[in-house]
């Protein structure tokens, strides 16, 4: 009988250890996908493979480049579309190094050459989340369909040669744990440089000017280093932090384009401490002089007068604005009912006008706050390239203009990349100096066999 019972005993306490383990393993595993997760959010993944409407991560959302569009994959664990049949390394070989798992090469549109810095333990959350708490979803991507030669996948082997690595980022141990992990999130999975560093011809990050800021084909991404002139070095930390987790700052800045959308949809989920350790980090990287301003801004607001507007003699500009914008902004420019004010407004003072054409194109449109709606269709060409230069004229820097062509080129995307025709010249010139190496070496061949 005393066996009987200490055997009930053991088995029951055997049973309890088991369930105890399980629920530890559950818990633990629930943690791990509640953490990719919010690394998923953190590297902004929703925003390139989501389409407006569509499914989560389904993929779809065409993806504007200086060399054509490229089409964003189906990312859900969908083994038919998505990517269910991938391994964690599969996973993180098309994360790291931009090869899917049938050996086909991602465009650097996906920012792998960023990716590359996430940590190991990093990209088991994030496999997790994606292939236990992401729905799939069995439907098909329309295929990239680029110019030649970079339709031909395998020629991004070359540029990733020049260009990218793999190597996970480790802490420096000189730093603090809020500027390693502020360095982390920067250069991994928020992918600043992606936007904010300047490239070469062959459309690669130019590493000496990190954060120096660099146009996008329309929108302008500005120089984010603690540079006085160029930069945001006149930010307070508290500036930073605001702008990034509301899309306003003290400064007289508020986010566009695709600076809105990365704090819509990440920076402004991310918690305090990450949004602090990134302005940790931004405000100590190294101070770059590029793409200043010139800096011709107004000592004080203008003092213009409804009157003035009405009169004849009013220029199309000041008309344009009284008819568009000075509702909302008023005509002195100090904004109103929280709206953003025109002076001192950082857009204003960019080396170039293109944000300032593209909001009036496209509008803004916050999470939080009013939106500014779309002028596309109710004005043309010149009459975009004549209210924004009356309003750099009036509030921001007067040296500062655009016109109508620029406009045109903005509102059609943007002009193409040189990439397309230097890419063509090469692969003409490979193929010749191929041709004159054979015709040397039958020339040659020729030659002995007379001798």
């Amino acid at each position: 009988m005393k066996r009987l019972l200490s055997l009930s005993i053991a088995a029951a306490l055997s049973g309890l250890v088991l369930t105890s383990t399980a629920f530890a393993e559950d818990s633990a595993g629930q943690r791990l996908v509640e953490k990719g997760q919010y690394l998923s959010v953190a590297g902004d993944c929703a925003a390139c493979h989501t389409t407006d409407g569509g499914k989560p991560f389904a993929g779809g959302l065409a993806i504007a480049t200086p060399i054509g569009k490229i089409i964003s994959t189906n990312i859900t664990p969908s083994k038919t579309d998505g990517i269910g049949d991938y391994s964690l390394a599969d996973f993180e070989k098309a994360v790291r190094q931009g090869i899917r798992k049938d050996g086909a090469r991602l465009y650097p549109a996906m920012p792998y050459t960023s990716y590359a810095r996430i940590t190991d333990q990093d990209m088991q959350a994030l496999y997790a989340y994606f292939m236990q708490a992401v729905a799939p979803v069995d439907q098909k991507t329309r295929a990239t369909d680029l110019p030649f030669p970079f339709n031909i996948r395998f020629s991004m082997a070359g540029w990733n040669l020049l260009f990218a690595g793999d190597k996970p980022y480790t802490e420096d141990s000189s730093q603090s744990a809020a500027w390693n992990r502020g360095a982390y999130l920067v250069q991994g999975l928020a992918h600043c440089s992606t936007c904010h560093t300047p490239r070469n011809a062959l459309m690669a990050e130019k590493q000496g000017q990190a954060l120096a800021g660099a146009s996008l084909g329309t929108w302008f991404a500005p120089n984010i280093t603690p540079d006085m002139h160029a930069g945001i070095g006149h930010w307070s930390a508290s500036d930073l932090a605001s702008y990034l987790s509301a899309g306003h700052s003290p400064t007289g800045s508020q986010a566009g384009g695709p600076m809105l959308e990365a704090i819509n949809k990440s920076f402004s989920r991310l918690s305090a401490s990450d949004i602090n350790a990134i302005v940790t980090y931004i405000r100590a990287t190294t101070p770059q002089p590029e793409n200043a301003a010139p800096g011709r801004l107004p000592a004080s607001p203008p003092r213009v007068s409804e009157l003035a507007l009405m009169n004849d003699s009013a220029s199309p500009g000041a008309q344009l604005y009284s008819e568009h914008c000075a509702t909302c902004h008023q005509l002195s420019g100090q904004g109103s009912r929280g709206l953003p004010a025109l002076y001192g407004n950082a857009a204003l003072q960019r080396p170039v006008a293109d944000n300032a054409v593209m909001a009036i194109l496209d509008g803004l449109t916050p999470d939080h706050g009013q939106a500014m709606p779309s002028f596309s269709s109710s004005m043309n060409d010149q009459q975009i390239s004549t209210l924004v230069n009356y309003i750099f004229s009036t509030f921001g820097d007067r040296e500062v203009q655009t016109s109508p062509q620029r406009v045109a080129v903005l509102r059609a995307g943007g002009a193409p990349s040189p990439l397309l025709s230097i890419a063509r010249g090469g692969m003409i010139a490979a193929v010749v100096i191929v041709a004159g190496l054979i015709i040397a070496g039958v020339v040659r061949r020729s030659r002995r066999k007379k001798r």
